[in-house]
């Protein structure tokens, strides 16, 4: 029942993520375009050098050392000459305080590593988001700079019919032309722009296939205060994890560079052959290094570094904090700009319907549709352009806080 009741427990405290966002590309295919980034990539192979340099430090830097020898005594009373030779088997033994810090020192590296990538994964995220939401911008100015040509176009027509029945000079005619052809290159124009944005996305992100259309969604306010996103996003942040792996990393390297004022002791086993084989000894020796000032100066500097480690956490720790803030009010923001350039655009849209109406029956002019036109367009381009950024500045947020998509490595394993 135990079991059951820690299982249930542990299932709610864990992040919940979407299958899918309508408006953003695929889980399976952000996960596999994450897998396949150079930098994350990279930051894998940073893990698996730490892994191997945590052997290293749990192997220690001593190693056996043999040592062989030989040499001719002369007995000068007896003229004798006589080979002689010696055999020694030695080993710097480490210190078991030394072991256990060297032990630690590794396991924090591999820790350093973990966190390197899980926040190469999370910058790569942000990147994929930021791209993908300027190639769904230059989508959407396409999709409207393309209804405005059609509606132009439909202008136009509308001219020529009045100018044929003679109800409208050829100059209203003229003007709809320029109106439409002024359109038309603004179009090209944004064609061009989502092309290039395309290419960025498909350079960087190979395997994400862009749909033909997407679908913006539309925007949801941030429930939560300020505190909520703070205490969320720094409770498992990579890079706030990082700074800290490296300064618990220094201050272990300080303590061992103090544990090595007292150097490690050499013991070996010596064996030797001499006066020709008259004599044979056998032995244990003892060798202790002594330090005049090298090692204490070494751990003074190992001191220093563990020092401005620590103050770089800090500073870490105060930007990441202005970061969220940033961010938490940039989407608050953003959200009530869309509210507000939502019911701007609506009230243009249907004033620029009635003026076209009032041409259309005769009782307005040209100029006065087109400049409505007009007015309507950058006001649909600005509710566009706000619920996109709206958007975008809201899956920030829960990205940053590890709720959009799956930023740990083990969860793809």
């Amino acid at each position: 029942m135990k079991k059951i009741s820690f299982v249930f427990c542990a299932a709610l405290a864990a992040p919940v993520f979407a299958a899918d966002y309508p408006d953003l590309p695929p889980l399976a295919q952000v996960q596999t375009a994450l897998n396949n980034n150079l930098n994350v990539q990279t930051a894998q192979t940073g893990v698996k050098l730490e892994q191997a340099n945590q052997r290293r430090w749990k192997a220690g830097p001593h190693e056996f050392n043999l040592r062989l020898g030989t040499a001719r005594r002369n007995v000068i009373s007896t003229e004798q000459q006589l080979k002689e030779w010696d055999v020694a088997l030695e080993r710097p033994i480490r210190l078991p305080n030394k072991m256990l810090l060297d032990s630690d020192i590794g396991a924090a590296g591999v820790s350093r590593a973990e966190y390197a990538l899980g926040d190469a994964r999370h910058e790569t995220s942000r990147v994929l988001l930021h791209l993908w939401f300027n190639w769904q911008r230059e989508q959407a100015q396409t999709r409207q700079w393309q209804q405005q040509v059609e509606i132009l176009q439909q202008q136009a027509q509308m001219a020529e019919k009045r100018m044929h029945a003679g109800d409208a000079p050829r100059m209203e005619l003229n003007q709809a032309q320029a109106a439409v052809a002024q359109a038309t290159v603004a179009l090209q124009q944004a064609k061009v722009r989502a092309r290039l944005a395309a290419d960025d996305l498909a350079r960087l992100f190979p395997g994400l296939v862009l749909p033909d259309s997407t679908e913006q969604g539309v925007p949801q306010s941030i429930a939560q205060g300020l505190p909520y996103w703070k205490e969320h996003v720094l409770a498992d942040n990579h890079e706030l994890g990082m700074v800290q792996s490296d300064s618990q990393q220094l201050r272990l390297i300080a303590r061992r560079s103090s544990a090595d004022r007292l150097a490690d002791p050499t013991i070996g086993l010596r064996y030797s052959n001499e006066m020709g084989g008259n004599e044979r000894v056998t032995g244990v020796y003892l060798t202790v290094p002594f330090s005049f000032g090298v090692r204490g100066a070494i751990a003074e500097g190992a001191a220093q570094q563990a020092e401005i480690s620590a103050e770089k956490e800090a500073a870490v720790q105060r930007r990441l904090e202005h970061d969220i803030a940033s961010t938490y009010f940039l989407a608050t923001g953003s959200y009530e700009t869309w509210q507000q350039a939502h019911e701007a655009a609506a009230s243009v849209r249907l004033n620029a319907e009635l003026v076209s109406r009032a041409y259309s029956l005769g009782e307005s002019s040209l100029s006065d549709v087109l400049s409505a036109r007009r007015l309507a367009l950058e006001s649909s381009l600005a509710e566009t352009m706000s619920q996109l950024d709206a958007n975008e500045t809201r899956y920030r947020l829960l990205l940053d806080a590890h709720q959009l998509w799956p930023l740990e490595e083990h969860q793809n394993r």
